[in-house]
């Protein structure tokens, strides 16, 4: 198969517009992830819970929907250049759909992932984030 000058160029260009997009926004995500989000039993209230259903519902159909381009754009940098691992977990944390907390902890406790978001997090000034221990994890 061969690929055309034309498709070659506009994958480039999207490369580098993801690289650069995902450079600047991974970054502002992870800061704001709270410090004991991995280790809460419980799940805090989504803050549009007390909304109108119809609001309620475009806000959670939104969030769903940008979580996802995050995952696909994640898995897309996982190949490409960019921070792919950090734009899947973003995107998974966005997302809602049965046994996502455990998922996330279990992500989260692998040593590339926590690593990479504690080095972003100390960069700015931020604690690192508490992970639950691995009975925990298991536990849950």
């Amino acid at each position: 198969m061969h690929a055309s000058p034309e498709l070659l160029r506009w994958l480039a260009v999207a490369s580098l517009l993801t690289f650069i997009g995902t450079a600047i926004i991974i970054p502002i995500l992870v800061v704001q992830i709270p410090v004991d989000y991995f280790k809460r039993t419980g799940r805090k209230t989504l803050p549009w819970a007390s909304q109108h259903p119809v609001i309620r519902g475009i806000l959670l159909i939104g969030k769903n929907v940008l979580g996802f381009i995050f995952v696909v754009v994640g898995i897309l940098l996982l190949a490409l250049p960019g921070q792919g691992l950090l734009t899947v977990i973003i995107g998974i944390m966005l997302l809602d759909f049965p046994g996502k907390f455990k998922l996330e902890r279990w992500v989260i406790s692998q040593k590339p992932a926590i690593r990479s978001i504690n080095w972003l997090r100390r960069r700015s000034n931020c604690p690192p984030l508490e992970i639950p221990e691995e009975s925990e994890t298991s536990a849950t």
